[in-house]
């Protein structure tokens, strides 16, 4: 079991509002977070995320709002941290390049670790700039003359900068990403940085003269030059811990990161620049980044220009933050591209949740507070024995050593504890959330298939005691359906287990439950949507 669980985020662009790239990063790392809550102690988790304040694309951006720099910032911070409350987002920290007393002392400290190792010079660099990426960049990156990620054709430079010997450590990568010490998924990814790292790399510029780009923090010892993007974004996953300051206790407890969740079109920085820079300064290397892909629009790159952009709040407020939460983690694998449509979302919410989840946990509530006053307790074995969850999990088939026959009837808590949260935890770990929830939504489709298998609507008439059988495995069954999703839907998962009398507090009992209380819902947990 691991004893911590230091799980970071991208910090974010301020030059607009979050997008529903930004929402879907952070709600990946939320439900890890969350799970890994439920794994291990909670306060061995840290959770962070933030935002990226300097650069000249939000300097630019400031600029065309006609807006100061820092109010300009503020704003957008502001909003950022406004979705994540709505979206019940858990995170730890959230840090601020812009923090002075806590990220800027981290960046000039590292700065000067790279300085000690030679790994920082002074030279005059021509090349190609692209705003957008906030990066040099070259024409092998090129489409038609434009940066392939921005559509935009980047700015020739030429200036004095200070330079970080990146081809210095190409060899010292390689074997790392290659051995899985530093673990890149999906391995397509890994492949992709394979090949840059065989290529070579090229030293990186690291600082901007001061006189193009004031915000910002400055070289340590020449006030001439900025600390340019990467070499100040990419500290901030040291800065939140305190690194290179008094207060580091949180360093020497959570480093190195376990995961960074990053986007595609930045994981070269993550996956090359940042682990180069670890190794300058001789620190240990991230355990694993975890690659996703873009979110696009009825198959289509969102933009203004189309008018197929999402906004994240109006999404937020029409379909509400659980619904928003399920479609990001179920319908969308972390590993390719995936696709938002209204259709889309609509098919999933009303099957997924109106009809599955919330129909389910509604009819075995009702059905145990009509025909058992709301108090069910655990049965003897003996009758538990004579209602078996007919299931269709193969791997769960044994050889009746009579017979020699499959028997594939076990009773709904052995079927969850030897099969279900297995597999669960195995899809986790992999970081395959999208396939753990196709798994709790088979499960709960084979419970609906008990409902039918036993009809206690029927049964009650004839046999009460294999009719709290029936009911108290399929309140167990939606017990423990809301432990496996609350990391997906922590609101929805806690309002299920105050529907069956049980604490969310705490972690399942061992053994399970014995005993569930109903307290109807005034409403349903997901109204169905025409």
């Amino acid at each position: 079991m691991k004893e911590k669980f230091y799980i970071t985020t991208p910090i974010y662009y301020t030059n607009a509002s979050p997008h529903l790239g930004h929402l879907y990063t952070t709600v990946l790392a939320d439900v890890l977070a969350r799970h890994s809550r439920q794994n291990i102690k909670e306060q061995n988790v840290f959770f962070l995320t933030g935002t990226d304040e300097h650069g000249a694309k939000n300097v630019k951006a400031a600029e065309k709002a006609g807006k100061n720099i820092k109010e300009f910032i503020d704003e957008n911070v502001a909003k950022f941290q406004e979705l994540w409350q709505k979206l019940d987002i858990s995170n730890d920290d959230f840090i601020r390049t812009s923090d002075q007393k806590k990220h800027w002392p981290t960046v000039q400290f590292l700065w000067k670790k790279l300085e000690e190792a030679g790994d920082i010079y002074k030279g005059n660099y021509p090349g190609l700039y692209c705003v957008g990426c906030e990066a040099f960049i070259t024409k092998k990156d090129l489409v038609d003359g434009k940066c392939r990620d921005h559509d935009q054709k980047p700015e020739l430079i030429e200036e004095e900068n200070y330079f970080f010997r990146l081809s210095k450590y190409t060899k010292k990568i390689e074997p790392l990403i290659k051995n899985n010490e530093l673990r890149i998924i999906p391995e397509t990814r890994k492949n992709e940085i394979l090949a840059l790292l065989k290529e070579g790399l090229e030293d990186v510029s690291f600082s901007r003269p001061a006189k193009d780009i004031s915000w910002g923090i400055s070289v340590p010892g020449d006030a001439s030059q900025t600390i340019y993007v990467w070499a100040d974004a990419l500290s901030n996953y040291l800065s939140a811990l305190g690194y290179g300051t008094a207060d580091n206790e949180k360093f020497k407890k959570f480093w190195p990161a376990d995961l960074h969740i990053v986007g595609k079109d930045i994981f070269r920085f993550h996956a090359a620049i940042w682990p180069a820079m670890l190794l300058s300064a001789k620190l240990p290397l991230p355990k694993a980044i975890l690659v996703h892909g873009f979110i696009t629009a009825g198959g289509k790159k969102m933009s203004k220009t189309l008018g197929n952009v999402v906004d994240p709040f109006d999404l937020v407020e029409e379909q509400g933050a659980e619904a928003v939460r399920f479609y990001l983690a179920k319908a969308i694998s972390p590993f390719e591209d995936g696709d938002f449509t209204e259709e889309k979302f609509k098919k999933i919410y009303n099957g997924d949740l109106a009809n599955g989840l919330g129909n389910f946990v509604s009819r075995v509530a009702a059905m145990i507070a009509q025909y058992f006053n709301g108090i069910i307790s655990k049965p003897d074995d003996s009758i538990l024995a004579k209602v078996p969850f007919l299931h269709s999990f193969k791997s769960l088939a044994h050889l009746d050593n009579q017979t020699n026959e499959k028997v594939e009837g076990f009773s709904i808590p052995y079927t969850i504890e030897n099969l279900i949260r297995p597999e669960y935890e195995k899809l986790m770990e992999g970081f395959e959330l999208h396939s753990a929830l196709n798994l709790v939504w088979q499960f709960l489709a084979e419970l609906d298939k008990y409902v039918q298998d036993y009809q206690p609507f029927k049964l009650i008439k004839t046999d009460q005691e294999k009719t709290q059988a029936v009911l108290w495995s399929l309140a167990f069954g939606a017990v423990s359906v809301a432990w496996l999703i609350k990391p997906f839907l922590p609101e929805t998962g806690d309002k299920i287990l105050k529907i069956f009398g049980v604490p969310s507090t705490d972690n399942p009992p061992a053994g399970g439950w014995q005993e569930f209380k109903i307290t109807l819902p005034k409403e349903s947990l997901f109204p169905r949507k025409d």
